[in-house]
């Protein structure tokens, strides 16, 4: 048996960009490996109080850093265009080669509808951002083959260009879902799944049907590389470990699907509905580092190799210290 690389997950709802950067730097010292951001336009909720640019977040937390840099969900639809988010994320890779990895997703209107439009049902959503996966593989080719590529479909155009800045082998390409059906469609597709929120008896579900798309694209033979941001409530007691996710990440308790949310102050006020009870089954909260410990494990029995976890506490240190001493060297896959 080895010791898996358990990363940090950086919640820029939560963390200024120098606090972020900071933080990613302590995580690596104290054992963790690696570094997943998200992208959001506005926090959950008007208390976590902050929604810096990732990609500029990412950036400067890979100059500090040696661990991968996963950047996700990103929506590429709606306020991305696919061929920007190819560029970036060509420009991330290109700066730290063998690092970098991109997970996308089909977007929650708190970010997405801040450019106005139409936000459409929910299998739009998801068909447009397979469209868009399908631009952004034909720019990662692009680079590397050296010759223009242009797309027209249905919600997406794309005139000749290339990748001008680009590495050498493109970022692994995950898609984030909670769905079997988008699940098998990525297998078609990506490099892997960004599981996030996901109750942990429908995880093996997601991953046979990813396996089962792979199979019917005859990707038998590329191993997936899937991706878990764990959601967790770690403090000294008891008490303020479920004060913490009470006040700082209600929206784990929520037993809804909130994608149709547009405003952090809407959350709020239904962030005050949510009970204790409300996170069993959906977000560990306890004092106790051996429960943390065995419940990162039995994600790693499953077969994810890459787990980014989240305290969703603001004493983001005392977190990193003891997890690094006490939970990280205990873990086996």
């Amino acid at each position: 048996m080895t010791v898996p690389a358990i990363g940090y997950a950086a919640a820029l709802e939560q963390l200024a960009p120098r606090e972020a950067v900071r933080l990613a730097a302590l995580a690596e010292q104290q054992g963790f490996r690696g570094t997943l951001a998200g992208d959001a336009a506005q926090p959950f909720t008007p208390s976590q109080g902050e929604a810096a640019f990732v990609w500029n977040v990412v950036s400067a937390l890979g100059a500090q850093t040696t661990g991968e840099l996963g950047v996700g969900a990103l929506a590429p639809t709606f306020r991305w265009h696919p061929a920007l988010v190819a560029q970036a994320s060509a420009t991330l890779a290109s700066l730290y080669p063998d690092r970098h990895w991109l997970a996308l997703g089909s977007g929650e209107a708190i970010s997405e509808h801040i450019v106005g439009g139409y936000w459409p049902e929910p299998a739009e959503r998801i068909n447009r951002m397979f469209e868009a996966v399908t631009i952004i593989k034909k720019l990662f080719a692009s680079g590397s083959a050296g010759r223009d590529v242009k797309h027209e479909g249905r919600w997406y155009q794309l005139e000749s260009t290339r990748l001008w800045t680009s590495p050498a082998a493109p970022p692994q390409l995950l898609i984030a879902t909670a769905g079997p059906i988008t699940a098998r469609r990525a297998g078609q597709v990506a490099d892997g799944l960004l599981i996030d929120s996901v109750p942990f008896e429908k995880l093996p579900v997601l991953l046979q049907r990813f396996s089962e798309g792979a199979r019917e694209a005859g990707r038998r033979r590329e191993a997936p590389r899937h991706a878990l941001r764990l959601h967790l409530s770690w403090a000294p007691t008891e008490a303020e470990a479920m004060q913490n996710a009470l006040a700082e990440w209600p929206q784990a308790g929520m037993r809804f699907a909130k994608s149709d949310i547009r405003s952090p102050y809407d959350l709020e006020q239904i962030a005050k509905l949510v009970r204790p009870d409300d996170f069993d089954e959906r977000m560990l909260i306890s004092s106790d580092p051996d429960a943390h410990r065995a419940n990162i494990q039995r994600y790693l029995d499953l077969g994810i190799d890459r787990i980014h976890l989240h305290n969703v506490g603001r004493d983001q240190d005392a977190f990193l210290e003891l997890f690094g001493r006490e939970v990280l060297p205990r873990l086996t896959r």
